[in-house]
């Protein structure tokens, strides 16, 4: 088994780097780039519909398996506790081995934890799913950025962040009628294993066709020099790899770019984790809609959420391109869609089913615009260090896969009711907000040696 990414091929890479240098003017550069986004935004639709496929079984596997909703919240979140934990050992294993490698290990194995979830009988085994697939899902987003961050220039990298992205919410988008329609029919247990057994095998396919830049056959030295025409855009196998130590970690996490955008995170995915825990849920207890009511509106804020992230990617891209600094290019979409998802406490305040999906849909399009956080990663991560900083800032940003679950589960316990939950989910979104306006400082990479 080879790892190209470790330096495979080295004169290979050579000859090809003396290839981009000299590129003939005229030639026609290839797009092998755009196939392996394609690879991305499927593998990231998998993952998540993984992860919130617990989201969609909830209101029927709480009755089967008697679960409060206080225990129910705790179930939510062991999820991120590991996920959490993992995410710094993750990026450590990234680093070393490589994004084909550390992807498809990641894929396989959280993929056999989803379909375990379809053969528990209690609250025990139901519980050690969630963690080994936190524990092995740990990986996937720090790949993703290191993979945009090797595979495109940086006036595409909100674009690219923007496309896979998109994955967390096309599959609940598009495939929440058939998920609810197969958990009618045949039980939540099939559910978890259909969705399992789909993981396993895009792992194959991403074992096949995944290569580094310089080992791509698809991609000509004309794409490859507009590739590298960043410097940030240096592929991992020309990278000098440096040993983990925790003194690193504490340089980076005292970086207030990674430190404002970490808070920022966290307040943009408690938006998001309550849609992909609590939401359906709530439609059925709060606004006491049926199975086919519930299939049918859940699509629309995860549409509205689509459209968000590629808007909130492309307009990015394009202020970048309109000669605005990276500091007004990334953080205002960001600043724009966090202020928007607050918007979601007006949910409280409405009767009619349909104005508070348009409530919900126009708050999660905004979070959608905020989800640029990983392409401000591939921005201000040393690039020696891609892997342990976007383990970082994931393990930051995913803490509200602890926090939010946990708390809307025992508000709503209490309270029997959701509005102090939206109420807390909106207050959180200002913070996030705040922290990229009065935190987060130049959008530049960090030094290190400075």
């Amino acid at each position: 088994m080879s790892y190209p990414s470790q330096g495979a091929g080295s004169h290979g890479v050579e000859a090809r780097a003396k290839g981009v240098t000299n590129v003939a003017a005229g030639t026609k550069r290839t797009n092998a780039r755009y196939k392996i986004l394609a690879l991305l935004a499927i593998g990231t639709m998998i993952n998540y519909l993984d992860r919130t496929v617990l989201g969609v079984a909830a209101p029927q596997l709480t009755k089967e398996l008697g679960l409060s909703a206080a225990v129910m919240g705790i179930v939510f979140s062991m999820f991120s506790w590991s996920y959490v934990l993992a995410q710094v050992p993750g990026g450590m294993f990234l680093d070393r081995f490589g994004s084909k490698l550390t992807y498809y290990l990641a894929m396989t194995l959280w993929s056999i934890c989803t379909l375990a979830h379809g053969l528990v009988t209690g609250l025990s085994g139901l519980i050690a799913c969630r963690l080994g697939l936190g524990l092995v899902e740990a990986p996937c987003f720090p790949v993703n950025s290191r993979v945009v961050a090797t595979w495109f220039p940086q006036t595409e990298r909100a674009m690219a962040t923007g496309t896979y992205t998109v994955g967390e919410y096309i599959g609940l988008a598009f495939f929440s009628p058939v998920l609810f329609a197969i958990t009618g029919a045949f039980g939540w247990r099939v559910l978890f294993i259909t969705v399992g057994v789909a993981g396993v095998l895009f792992g194959l396919v991403w074992w096949r066709f995944y290569r580094e830049p310089q080992d791509h056959p698809g991609a000509n030295a004309a794409e490859l020099a507009y590739i590298r025409g960043d410097e940030a855009a240096t592929p991992a196998a020309a990278v000098e790899r440096q040993p983990f130590s925790w003194k690193t970690v504490g340089q980076l996490i005292r970086r207030r770019q990674l430190l404002g955008i970490c808070i920022g995170q966290f307040a943009g995915n408690s938006t998001l984790v309550f849609f992909l825990t609590w939401f359906p849920t709530y439609l059925a207890t709060e606004r006491h809609m049926g199975w086919l009511k519930i299939g049918f509106f859940a699509i629309l804020p995860f549409i509205a959420a689509s459209i968000g992230v590629m808007f909130g990617g492309s307009l990015s891209d394009w202020l970048l391109r309109r000669g605005l600094s990276a500091n007004v290019a990334r953080k205002l979409p960001i600043i724009a869609g966090l202020l928007g998802a607050s918007s979601i406490v007006a949910a409280n305040y409405v009767d009619n089913n349909a104005v508070v999906i348009a409530i919900l849909s126009v708050a999660f399009f905004a979070q959608g615009m905020a989800a640029l956080g990983w392409t401000l990663v591939s921005d201000i991560a040393p690039k020696h260090l891609l892997g342990l900083t976007g383990g970082i800032f994931n393990f930051a940003a995913n803490l509200a896969g602890i926090v939010t679950p946990l708390v809307i589960g025992f508000i709503v316990a209490a309270t029997g009711s959701f509005v102090w939950a939206l109420t807390l989910i909106g207050a959180i979104a200002i913070i996030g907000a705040l922290s990229y306006i009065f935190v987060v400082g130049d959008i530049k990479r960090i030094d290190l040696a400075s």
